[in-house]
């Protein structure tokens, strides 16, 4: 047998090893929503109404721990219920967040998530429930514009103009507690781009109480490879007009 002739042979082996192992894998996460079902169920009758995407995203933001899992699982619908009684949060309960004009939607990345804008720079320090609310808005409408078969959204986190007089660590890990524990396997990316210096303070009091997942997920984008780091995910075409590309940006409550 040719070396070429062994190279491939090694290489469709190879992938045939992986194609199992990602089966074998599939079936057991499979297994243990299954699992996690059965047990939510039963100390939560409401569990039924949600799909298995959902409980397979908290198993997941759990790495698989069934017991882990559910207890978060749990503990976020006892929150559901008692913070969005209504079942959504309407915009007359946060009239000051919305006037900040700092969040928009626009586009699709290459894998098909939605693309959120945020502008760090607009936020002021305001209500923290009135925040709070804001958030699960947010993400609520986030969560809804997602394509079919899509969980995941990407965000750009614009800190331009940001100053002192912006720093609202409170709000930060409050929003930061919602979209961990009560959204998680939601975000699939955050670019933070335009940062200024006096920004890696406050970055420094937020960060260890970001979990090892969301890390991962983080990228601080210096300012001469913005364009090009924001295409490497993101087509033209697709790209808000702010960063060079041709979509208008759409604020959240219009999105």
């Amino acid at each position: 047998m040719t070396e070429e002739l062994k190279d491939g042979t090694v290489e469709a082996n190879e992938l045939q090893d992986n194609g199992s192992l990602e089966m074998e894998s599939n079936e057991i996460e499979k297994s243990k929503v299954g699992i996690m079902r059965a047990v939510v169920e039963a100390e939560d009758p409401s569990a039924k109404e949600m799909d298995d995407f959902m409980i397979r995203r908290f198993l997941r933001a759990r790495d698989q721990d069934i017991e882990k899992a559910s207890n978060l699982f749990l503990k976020y619908l006892r929150w559901r219920r008692a913070f969005v009684p209504n079942g959504f949060i309407s915009t007359s309960e946060i009239p000051n967040e919305l006037a900040h004009d700092k969040l928009f939607m626009q586009g699709l990345d290459k894998k098909g998530r939605p693309i959120v804008v945020c502008f760090g720079g607009r936020h002021r320090q305001n209500n923290i429930e009135e925040l709070r609310r804001f958030v699960v808005y947010s993400l609520d409408k986030i969560c809804s514009r997602m394509p079919g078969g899509q969980e995941k959204f990407v965000c750009i986190g614009d800190l331009e103009g940001w100053r002192y007089s912006n720093s609202d660590i409170r709000g930060y890990l409050a929003a930061l507690s919602i979209l961990q524990d009560c959204f998680p396997e939601r975000l699939g990316k955050l670019f933070i781009i335009h940062v200024p210096y006096v920004f890696m303070t406050v970055w420094k009091v937020v960060y260890p109480f970001i979990d090892s997942k969301t890390k991962k997920k983080i990228i601080l984008v210096e300012n001469k490879k913005l364009r090009s780091t924001l295409l490497n995910d993101i087509d033209e075409s697709q790209l808000p007009a702010a960063y060079g590309g041709q979509l208008p940006l759409i604020p959240i409550q219009d999105a």
